[in-house]
């Protein structure tokens, strides 16, 4: 078996019109009903989507669904485990720390029309509510040609699509979960009224790129934190 990237979750391609973020915690009141609702649900995830995909079948829905380590730990004590799957740990720096926070169930539902994305979130819950409290929910949408909300093209150095997979999808290093994948959420609060107070000139210093044209700035031009210097991430290739 190779890795297929057409039998991996929705996890590497486009963002979509809108999207939906959603962590829940299970209440662990019950593990052997949790257990099974959630089991339940599984069995019926890929069904509901396909479902709501001839309902809407232009709405470009995509859906993805993992779980913590803690979850598979309590819901799957039995089954074999991703051999990377971990509790993520708070990093801290001089300045800024990312912080851990709590979560079993995460959801990352997206599409074209945001009704399709109400749609789909509330049949999984039909199923979770009663057994997992909502901790995170964030909703998302497509900006101006786009661009992330600070006004700048997102992504430019991320794997294009013909690449992504090779980086997003488990291959045979792991057999038992091959075209799996791994999910690390964040969300990061950006203080609006400050940086619209900045120059623009400062504002493509602060992301190395021309905020227009998305030409890279020369690193003479950019501040040592840009953000396209201190988000690089490279392995033996590059």
């Amino acid at each position: 078996m190779t890795m297929n990237p057409n039998q991996a979750q929705d996890v590497w391609k486009d963002a979509g019109e809108h999207v939906q973020f959603t962590v829940l915690e299970l209440k662990r009141e019950d593990q052997a009903k949790e257990q099974a609702a959630i089991e339940e649900f599984v069995d019926r995830y890929q069904a509901i989507v396909r479902s709501l995909r001839i309902r809407d079948n232009r709405g470009n829905l995509k859906a993805s669904l993992g779980f913590s380590n803690a979850a598979w730990d309590y819901l799957f004590p039995d089954a074999p485990k991703p051999k990377e799957l971990e509790t993520y740990k708070t990093i801290s720096g001089d300045k800024y720390a990312m912080p851990a926070t709590e979560g079993d169930i995460f959801l990352h539902i997206r599409a074209n029309d945001e009704a399709a994305v109400y749609e789909l979130m509330a049949q999984c819950m039909l199923f979770l509510k009663d057994y997992t409290t909502v901790v995170d929910e964030t909703k998302g949408f497509r900006y101006f040609e786009g661009r992330a909300i600070i006004g700048f093209i997102d992504g430019t150095e991320a794997p294009q699509v013909e690449d992504a997979a090779e980086y997003a999808i488990v291959g045979d290093e792991d057999p038992f979960f091959e075209n799996g994948s791994y999910a690390f959420a964040q969300k990061w609060r950006h203080h609006m009224d400050i940086w619209n107070k900045l120059t623009t000139e400062d504002q493509e210093k602060a992301v190395g790129r021309k905020k227009s044209s998305d030409l890279e700035l020369k690193d003479a031009e950019k501040f040592k934190n840009a953000h396209n210097v201190a988000s690089q991430s490279q392995d033996q290739r590059g």
